[in-house]
């Protein structure tokens, strides 16, 4: 008898261990996942190396926000994506349909595009990568690498990772003190934390679009960084109104489980105080079966070899901002943010500021921003971001007119190019640096 109680207890450890660990070895199924999440207990996590919840009303609030997030979810199909798992969820399940209490899902618009276009390009040109999902693909258990239409591949949010942050709003935010924008003009806006390379014009605009050089610098967690990205902000609004949304590619370990980087998206309608990354939160409406928004890509440019770039445009249309996202395959509209997310604000009607550029999180040390070579290397040695123009409010694009900010220049820098020089890039910019301490 004593010898079963122990073989129990050893079962219900390794059980409990399992909650507490993100699965590499094989692929939890969906309904397994959501059982041991609903009787997860924080004495499992405490003591984990990365954990850092505050206490146990923090962790009860990370999962009922998860099981929140699947209540009512039908699973046929997962897969994993690097260290990643993807469920694929119907459309019509997904959280901010159910909870934002949506009725229907709004019909994609066209894409925009510059009203001047690009002249034939020539010399040394990058290489589209690759989609993340293709058909006849597996992971390593057989699983497909796609998502059949009518659903949507959506990264699976665990209390795992959740519990490396110190409660459910840490989570959630953009970065460390809920931060996430660049400053403007001569007035420093973000916190110390945060260090920018970037570029920015004020302009009345639904969105804005460019090719965005594919990297993925190391993070060194150990000593104390974040996260490292390039992307694009379309902003509105002023102070505690200010409002975002924001896309590109990341590499943020604590949130993503992989130190590849990944695509991305975020939103705030009030300055940070609330939204989040991709689908972890009800915001974003994906709609697109292809996209798997917080995946990693396959290729990565690399410091004087091939340099890979996706397409990403943000458009205002039919009162919601679309993304649009390219690879090596179609345009596709991927998703969007509903207007009414945004309560009437600047965000609601259209977007007076657009930003495009890099970002990194110390709070000391800071991490490789891009390829981690200054901007001055240019081609295959820095990273750039590419044809970058703005849709304005005559639905025309317009080439971007940018000012460029290095506000780090000991760790960072960017080098501008306007498409008046008549380049075969239109406007672009190389940006990065290799951070470090004093940035």
């Amino acid at each position: 008898m004593k010898t079963l109680s122990m073989g129990l207890a050893l079962t219900a450890l390794c059980a409990s261990t399992a909650q507490a660990e993100e699965q590499t070895d094989r692929l939890v199924p969906f309904e397994q996942f959501v059982r041991d999440t609903s009787t997860a207990r924080l004495s499992t996590f405490q003591g984990l190396a990365e954990t850092r919840v505050q206490n146990e009303a923090a962790f009860n609030e990370m999962r009922q926000h998860v099981l929140s997030l699947y209540e009512g979810v039908r699973v046929d199909h997962s897969f994993m994506l690097d260290t990643q798992v993807f469920d694929c969820v119907p459309i019509a399940q997904q959280p901010s349909v159910r909870l934002l209490g949506l009725k229907s899902v709004a019909a994609p618009p066209a894409p925009s595009s510059p009203s001047t276009p690009l002249v034939k390009e020539s010399g040394d040109q990058p290489r589209a990568a690759p989609s993340p999902l293709a058909r006849g693909q597996q992971d390593r258990f057989g699983n497909e690498l796609r998502c059949e239409n009518g659903t949507i591949p959506m990264h699976r949010v665990t209390l795992d990772r959740m519990s490396r942050f110190e409660s459910l709003r840490d989570f959630l935010s953009k970065g460390p003190n809920g931060a996430g924008r660049p400053f403007t003009g001569t007035s420093p806006l973000a916190p110390v934390t945060h260090k920018y390379a970037h570029a920015s014009q004020w302009a009345n605009n639904y969105g804005g679009d460019s090719r965005l050089n594919l990297w993925s610098p190391a993070i060194n967690t150990g000593s104390g960084q974040i996260f490292s990205l390039s992307q694009h902000w379309y902003l509105g609004g002023s102070g505690a109104s200010m409002q975002t949304v924001e896309g590109g590619w990341q590499v943020y370990p604590a949130l993503y489980g992989t130190t590849n980087a990944v695509t991305f998206i975020y939103f705030t309608p009030d300055n940070y105080t609330t939204g989040c990354y991709n689908l972890t939160c009800p915001g974003f409406v994906q709609v697109n079966s292809n996209w798997p928004l917080g995946g990693g890509w396959s290729v990565y440019s690399t410091f004087g070899g091939p340099q890979y770039e996706f397409h990403m445009q943000w458009k205002f249309s039919g009162g919601n901002w679309w993304l649009f996202l390219q690879g090596n395959g179609t345009f596709d509209a991927v998703g969007y943010y509903p207007g009414s997310l945004y309560r009437g604000g600047q965000l609601s009607q259209f977007s007076t500021y657009i930003d495009y550029g890099g970002e990194t999180v110390g709070p000391d040390n800071f991490p490789p921003m891009g390829s981690g070579g200054w901007s001055s290397w240019g081609w295959s040695q820095a990273a750039y971001q590419r044809a970058i123009f703005y849709t304005d409010l005559a639905n025309a694009g317009q080439w971007a007119n940018l000012n460029a900010y290095q506000p780090s220049p000991s760790c960072y820098s960017l080098t501008y190019t306007p498409a008046s020089t008549g380049t075969d890039w239109g406007t672009y910019f190389f940006f990065g640096g290799p951070g470090g301490w004093g940035c």
